[in-house]
This record gives C-alpha cells, structure tokens and sequence, in this order.
C-alpha cells in the first residue's frame, strides 16, 4: 500500500485499551499500527504517510502532550491527533486543543464517538496534504517567473490597469502585456480572477507581498 492509504497510529501502553482500540479501527477497514512509547513512534515517523493519531495522555518517558510539542518543533506535516485520557484534566486538554490535537477523549468512551473523531481526523489530514500539494504546485509556477514577471503578477494581485503598471515600470504597454501573458500560461490560469485566487489562497502570497 501507498502512503496514500491511511493508517491510523495507537500510542498508548496498555495493552487491553490497545487491543480494544485495534478491534475497534479493524472493524471499518482501516489499516492501524501500535506503539507503546512515544520514542518508538517518533523513530519509525513519516510524514508522507496519510493517517491520523490516536495518543494517550500519561505514558512511561515522554508523555503524549511532550510528543505533541516535539511533532510540532520539527516543522514539519503533522499528523492530526486524537488524545485519549483516562483522567478528565480540563486545563490538559484546553492545552493539547489549542496546540492543534482535534479531539481530547476521555477512557471509557463510546465507540462510535471514537470513529467519528477518526473519521474527522482523516478528513483533515487529507484535506491538509491536499492544500500542500496545491502549494506546492503554486510555488513551482512561481518560480518560473522572471523578476519582471514578478513585478507584473503583483501589480495584477493589487488590481492596477496595464496603463499604471507601465508607468510604474517604466516599460511600455506593448512590453506590460507581453509579460501578463507570459504570467498568465506560467501559471496555468485563463483568467485575472483565476490568477489573483491562485496568489492569495496559497503561499506565493506572501512572496509577492514581500517584494512589492
């Protein structure tokens, strides 16, 4: 199987929860792998593989909150995380919520609740590793650009006539549209509104910003 194909990671050191959480995630077809500490998981981590994380609160060496922190510190695509808790720690799960996990449940929980959450957890993931990939491919249509080009797209995003780009470039009008052109099959678009979507709703945006 791919990368594509999600697997769900149970973290967690009792073996009963562990056996019943498999059973549970087995029953709807989904692939899941077990770990009993953090550190093993963090050894065998990819983040390519589509998934979600299933993460108990309180285990011996490092904690899932601490795996949590330490998934974020790397800067890389992190799994969505599912904290499981036999403990109901309010002030804990405020914390873990605002770090990024999207659920916080506490043991013993309804199994239909369970695959709910990774059903959303999956979802997102996907969704994530989606919207990556779409950034990606924006970037690399970026980079083809010239500087000149550069200059054009962002008087286009800031929604300048050709007649005020000119100007502003010195360049004739004749020159301004030949490079709107160029911008335009560059980046894959038919349309000024297509263009100016593609900018803003992925990270190229922040590069045209900060050259203008």
């Amino acid at each position: 199987m791919s990368t594509l194909d999600p697997i769900v990671y149970i973290i967690d050191d009792d073996q009963a929860m562990v056996e019943s959480l498999s059973w549970i995630i087995e029953s709807i077809g989904l692939r899941y792998k077990t770990f009993v500490r953090a550190q093993d998981f963090l050894h065998e981590y990819d983040p390519q593989q589509h998934g979600c994380l299933l993460l108990d609160v309180r285990m011996p060496g490092m904690s899932g909150p601490e795996l949590q922190t330490r998934l974020n510190e790397h800067g890389l695509p992190t799994l969505p995380i599912i904290f499981i808790s036999g403990h109901g720690d309010v002030p804990l799960a405020v914390r873990v919520m605002k770090a990024g996990a999207i659920d916080f449940l506490t043991k013993p929980f309804n199994d239909q609740v369970l695959l709910e959450s990774i059903n959303k957890a999956l979802r997102i993931d996907k969704a994530n590793r989606e919207k990556r990939q779409e950034n990606a491919q924006a970037r690399a249509k970026f980079a083809l650009l010239s500087p000149r080009e550069v200059q054009v797209l962002q008087g286009i995003v800031a929604g300048k006539p050709n007649k005020v780009i000119s100007a502003e470039l010195n360049i004739s009008l004749k020159t301004v549209e030949a490079h709107r052109a160029s911008v335009m099959k560059k980046m894959g678009v038919k349309s000024v509104p297509e263009l100016v979507k593609l900018v803003l709703t992925n990270s190229i945006q922040e590069e045209v910003v900060e050259e203008e």
